[in-house]
């Protein structure tokens, strides 16, 4: 896996060489971003800016939260990987995940169900979440900024299994994050 150029020093959460940043506020987005990079590139201000690039005339941005706490949106997620000359791929979940060819694929970042808790408290409310699925030195690891840590996923079938049981659980979305010229020569996907 490449790396992408001007790595700056770790200053959040790691596990061995894995960077793994926690969530603060709603800012899920940016966490997936970073850990899904493996470094810290994109902040809260960088994603600000984004959001009034994509929607410049409008009293209240349709890519983040009113109170401006994060919760940003798909667009937002896509247009800061452009700007490192990644893409996001939306994966059609009726496609068969045995299609994906992995060693093209950068990481996963997919919007999932996830439990709202305050402090140690888990409230019975769900809301979308961001989450970033990485191979980090040969293994797959699931870096969801609410885990305490990196979870190991393991090999390529426990990856499929992993991304197969979301799916299969209710509403998800899987963005690919590929190189840009993978995602326009469509490397991602397996003909065969």
């Amino acid at each position: 896996m490449s790396q992408a150029p001007g790595r700056p020093a770790v200053d959040e959460t790691m596990d061995g060489s894995i960077y793994h940043e926690r969530q603060r506020l709603e800012l899920c987005a940016i966490h997936a971003l970073n850990n899904v990079l493996q470094y810290k590139h994109f902040s809260q201000e960088a994603a600000e800016e984004i959001c009034k690039r994509l929607a410049p005339d409008t009293r209240w941005n349709p890519h983040r939260s009113v109170f401006g706490t994060g919760n940003y949106d798909v667009n937002v997620i896509m247009a800061a990987l452009q700007s490192l000359d990644y893409a996001a791929v939306w994966w059609d979940k009726r496609r068969s995940l045995e299609k994906l060819v992995l060693s093209e694929i950068q990481g996963f970042i997919l919007n999932i169900l996830s439990n709202i808790s305050l402090g140690v408290l888990s409230l019975p409310i769900r809301r979308k979440h961001w989450i970033a699925v990485r191979l980090v030195n040969g293994l797959y690891y699931n870096l969801d900024s609410k885990l305490k840590g990196p979870a190991k996923i393991g090999d390529e079938a426990a990856l499929r299994e992993f991304l197969h049981n979301f799916i299969s659980e209710g509403p998800c979305e899987i963005l690919l994050v590929v190189r840009k010229d993978v995602e326009e020569t469509g490397k991602w996907m397996s003909t065969s």
